[in-house]
């Protein structure tokens, strides 16, 4: 699975070996594996983690923003 992760300024991350993304939601935290249904979220204030497919995890703090799940790739787009 792809992810980015972008903010007005910068991109914070950029990688196509994505094995799981959990992020803040509004109504909490959810999980995006291989394969997920079509969606958009609304984020919160919180953490994005990413589990890549080394099984290394990696942090990214976000004030919020919108995520697309589309085609196996999740487009963040954070503040």
């Amino acid at each position: 699975m792809t992810l980015e992760i972008i903010t007005p300024d910068k991109s914070l991350f950029r990688g196509n070996e994505i094995s799981l993304v959990q992020m803040p939601g509004l109504d909490g935290l959810f999980e995006v594996l291989e394969n997920h249904a079509p969606m958009i979220a609304a984020l919160k204030e919180g953490k994005i983690k990413v589990i890549d497919q080394k099984n290394q995890t990696l942090w990214f703090d976000i004030k919020g923003g919108i995520a697309e799940i589309l085609n196996n790739k999740v487009l963040v787009l954070a503040s």
